[in-house]
């Protein structure tokens, strides 16, 4: 009989093989593209082949195992935990900024990935032994960031907190705050971008796009902290939703590419002189509940090349910290027409609401 399984929280962005070598380690890849490549295996009920990424709340059908003969059961080798230098050691550590009974939370720095992939041998999974301090076990990733996003990652110290926290990430019960760099400039000061996201054809899972037809519902607010006429603005962002890459979709889809984003912005996101290539997108802030009561609420301080651009375009990052302006009297507006050559990149931007 088939299986199914939903996707959790932590599995949220892997590609299937690696989802089968997660949770059901005997099932090899040629079989998992043996069911692929015959349709058996399936995504919320649609094909879905070993490269495609997951997204948190799909449901995955496996059929049935095949019972294998005596001799192929026969025990594979284990394969020597890797022991961390001192040095991995020193650099896992120095990344904690908060530690307490339920929570490690990190500054990730950009270049590191969340977790390992086909060609992915650095990620903040591979240290977590480097982290387990005082606790009975490491820690577990609830959440994930891109590799090239730096900020706070929130780790869970025990099962239970793990499941909790899994719980509110999947529900959106926590408050996401974001900085980024944009080449440009949003159209509004405080804005409500509206616009579905979907797996981009023929890039494997590994881009998405903006999808009017088939996407899944995302929504994010943008505010404009602070411009740099119209070379490029200091924005924070707040995702709404939760899906993969959403902001730096939703940035370039309004015609605004987070600066050093080529995967999403191309040429445009790359501003002359001496502004970093890397992406300025950083995770500040994370608010979430504990499991025993009270409130995490955690900032991240940025990553050197940010702050040194953000003082190249004369932003100062304290302003971003300051009590939000006064709530817009009013119901929520749509931003005006641009002209026909740019009203294409601006869909789905209208006024927030008052908050």
């Amino acid at each position: 009989m088939s299986q199914e399984f939903t996707i959790a929280a932590d599995d949220d962005g892997i590609r299937v093989d690696r989802w089968f070598k997660r949770h059901m380690a005997d099932v090899s890849f040629n079989q998992v593209s043996r069911w692929a490549r015959t349709g058996q295996l399936r995504l919320n009920g649609q094909r879905v082949g070993p490269g495609d990424r997951l997204a948190e709340g799909q449901v995955l059908r496996v059929p049935p195992i095949e019972v294998q003969p005596v001799a192929a059961l026969a025990p594979k080798p284990v394969k020597p935990k890797r022991e961390l230098s001192p040095d991995e050691i020193e650099f896992a550590q120095s990344l904690v900024i908060h530690r307490s009974k339920h929570a490690l939370v990190l500054n990730k720095p950009p270049g590191l990935a969340t977790q390992g992939g086909s060609k992915t041998f650095e990620h903040v999974d591979g240290l977590l032994d480097a982290l387990q301090f005082e606790a009975e076990n490491r820690p577990k990733l609830v959440h994930r960031l891109d590799k090239d996003t730096s900020g706070v990652l929130l780790l869970a110290r025990t099962s239970r907190a793990a499941a909790f926290f899994g719980k509110l990430f999947a529900t959106r019960d926590t408050k996401k705050i974001y900085w980024a760099v944009t080449a440009g400039g949003p159209h509004l000061d405080d804005s409500l971008i509206d616009l579905p996201i979907g797996k981009q054809p023929g890039t494997g899972g590994e881009k998405m796009h903006v999808d009017e037809a088939e996407g899944q519902v995302a929504k994010s607010r943008f505010r404009v902290i602070d411009r740099a006429a119209d070379r490029a603005a200091f924005v924070e962002m707040q995702p709404l939703t939760g899906r993969t890459h959403q902001l730096r979709v939703h940035a370039a889809a309004t015609g605004t590419p987070i600066v050093g984003d080529g995967k999403y912005g191309g040429k445009e996101s790359f501003l002359t002189g001496n502004v970093s290539r890397k992406m300025h997108l950083h995770a500040r802030r994370l608010v979430i509940a504990l499991p025993d009561g009270g409130t995490l609420d955690v900032k991240a301080e940025l990553p050197p090349h940010f702050a040194e651009t953000l003082e190249s375009l004369g932003f100062d990052p304290r302003e971003a910290d300051l009590p939000e302006p006064e709530p817009m009297a009013g119901p929520p507006k749509k931003s005006r027409r641009l002209s026909s050559a740019t009203s294409g990149n601006r869909r789905g931007e209208r006024r927030s609401r008052s908050r």
